[in-house]
């Protein structure tokens, strides 16, 4: 009778276990993202942080563990996490980009050229299959002001008709 005990709670944590890593965006680095896209293009969500950001852990910690969000993230784009500040060499498209020391803090060039030099965190930046920046978005975003938009970018719905009409269209479904 124990064995079975012990058999169930076996597969209970595993189960547990493979339930809990399926709830967490797979986060690669902008490299990674990149090799990624050649074998299977996907559109790339960046979210570009510091550590010393509390809207940036707050979003780590509520909006990126939302299930629903992390299951479309994970299954239509390719997640980076960039730190704005990062000290080392990053390469994206074939360049090149470095730390910027600025007084008490710096920049990564990656970070400030997708950013336009506004630097902002949290920050997303959307890009499209072909690495192309579709969207930047400053601020906090909470899962549920964030699932239509990564629907709206996900499902190229970009492509055939404009945000405003979108939402609009999506408010009256749920009326």
């Amino acid at each position: 009778m124990n064995y079975l005990r012990y058999l169930y709670l076996f597969f209970f944590l595993i189960i547990n276990s493979t339930i809990s890593n399926a709830q967490e965006i797979k986060w690669l680095t902008i490299e990674e993202a990149e090799e990624a896209n050649k074998k299977e293009p996907k559109k790339i969500l960046i979210d570009v942080y510091t550590d010393w950001c509390g809207w940036c852990k707050k979003m780590d910690a509520t909006t990126f563990k939302d299930k629903d969000l992390v299951a479309y993230l994970n299954q239509k784009f390719y997640c980076v996490k960039l730190d704005g500040e990062d000290k080392g060499t990053l390469t994206f498209k074939g360049e090149e980009f470095n730390f910027i020391n600025q007084g008490r803090r710096g920049y990564n060039e990656l970070a400030a050229g997708f950013l336009k030099g506004k630097m902002s965190y949290p920050s997303l930046v959307f890009l499209g299959e072909d690495l192309v920046v579709l969207q930047v978005m400053k601020g906090f975003k909470t899962a549920e002001e964030l699932l239509p938009i990564l629907t709206f970018l996900g499902e190229n719905i970009y492509k055939n008709s404009n945000w405003t009409d979108y939402i609009n269209d999506t408010k009256g479904e749920k009326d």
